[in-house]
């Protein structure tokens, strides 16, 4: 067990979510690695006169539990954890499954049913309690980012462990720029795209929803987007890996959609009518996060990145789109991934991954670390 848990757990359980006597606190370990930190968490909880509830799963049972499901099964079991939920002050889930991969040949039809009968619990999740979501330095997450287990576990503590207040304070000048912008344009190889985000908050993300965390997010208004957008970083979703995803908008709608797996891409569009609109557009400035890992916790964060999301838009930026589908669409900026550009109004704001206005610098990674 690595002791540095003992310092995470008290920092999720005071820090994150704010918990505080007589709160109720649901954990959810995804996996074995992530057990131990469950059970450090729980201690926290006790610690700080919470009342802590533990789920634990593990995508090996889940695999199996799909192949065979049918709707109504998945739904009497979402009905009660949704009933359990709203019980709920406060939900801990630590990502720690030790096979990214587990979930790849169960066929699309039966994670759509599985989402959809899981939505509304996700929602009450996300509007109803104080939650954080974050991975666990496993061997699977040592590989996606091409470390040793010790290298990476050195690594995460370092990167979940930063000065968020630092952060914090210096996302407040891109947060009041943002709200007082009409329209933005994002360009970058085979990337042309326009928008507007006039009247929608910014919601700055320094350490309570996620670990790690350093991101800046809004939403685009919906029916706003028009151009094309190339991904330049891979992306896992239901356990494939999609790489080279091209987008074309025509009034907020992907209109033609491509990748190295076209077809399930577009399954997963079709999925219902949001999934084809944008419900985030967001800003990743986490300065120890350099390049992608097939974990969407780290890869939405990297410093000089913006990701841009197909699907439902949240509570507290609401462009109205509504979706079962989330999916952190994460775009380099920097020189190394041919660089690109943003401008608010005409103005340029960032390129090549660097702000260059001067209220904006606090952002660069020099600055935060």
């Amino acid at each position: 067990m690595d002791p540095r848990n003992k310092t995470l757990a008290s920092n999720l359980v005071n820090i994150s979510v704010k918990a505080k006597k007589g709160d109720k606190l649901l954990i959810v370990g995804s996996g074995a690695d992530s057990y131990e930190l469950a059970a450090d968490i729980v201690e926290a909880a006790y610690a700080a006169g919470a009342y802590p509830y533990v789920w634990l799963k593990d995508n090996t049972v889940l695999r199996s539990l799909l192949l065979g499901a049918s709707a109504d099964q998945l739904k009497i079991e979402a009905d009660n954890k949704l009933a359990f939920m709203k019980q709920m002050d406060c939900y801990i889930s630590i990502w720690g499954d030790d096979n990214q991969f587990e979930l790849s040949d169960v066929p699309y039809e039966k994670t759509r049913i599985y989402n959809e009968a899981m939505d509304e619990m996700s929602l009450e999740r996300v509007s109803n309690t104080r939650w954080c979501v974050l991975a666990y330095p496993n061997a699977s997450a040592s590989q996606g980012a091409k470390m040793s287990k010790s290298a990476f576990a050195d690594y995460y503590y370092k990167v979940c462990c930063l000065d968020y207040a630092k952060m914090d304070r210096a996302m407040e000048p891109l947060k009041l720029l943002m709200e007082k912008t009409d329209r933005v344009r994002l360009t970058g190889v085979n990337t042309d795209l326009s928008f507007s985000i006039k009247g929608l908050p910014a919601v700055k993300c320094a350490g309570e929803y996620n670990i790690p965390d350093g991101e800046i997010y809004t939403a685009p208004v919906r029916d706003s987007v028009n151009g094309i957008i190339t991904f330049n970083t891979p992306s896992l979703n239901e356990g494939t890996t999609f790489e080279d995803i091209c987008f074309e908008f025509k009034q907020g709608k992907i209109v033609k959609a491509t990748s190295n797996h076209t077809e399930k891409l577009n399954k997963i569009l079709d999925t219902d009518e949001g999934a084809r609109y944008i419900g985030e557009f967001s800003f990743g400035v986490n300065p120890y996060i350099t390049s992608p890992m097939l974990n969407t916790l780290f890869d939405e964060k990297i410093a000089g990145s913006f990701h841009f999301t197909p699907g439902s838009a949240y509570d507290d930026c609401d462009n109205s789109n509504r979706s079962i589908i989330h999916w952190d669409l994460v775009f380099m900026q920097t020189e190394q991934y041919g660089g690109g550009e943003i401008y608010f109004d005409d103005v340029l704001i960032r390129k090549n991954g660097r702000f260059v206005l001067k209220e904006l610098e606090g952002l660069n990674p020099e600055n935060l670390i």
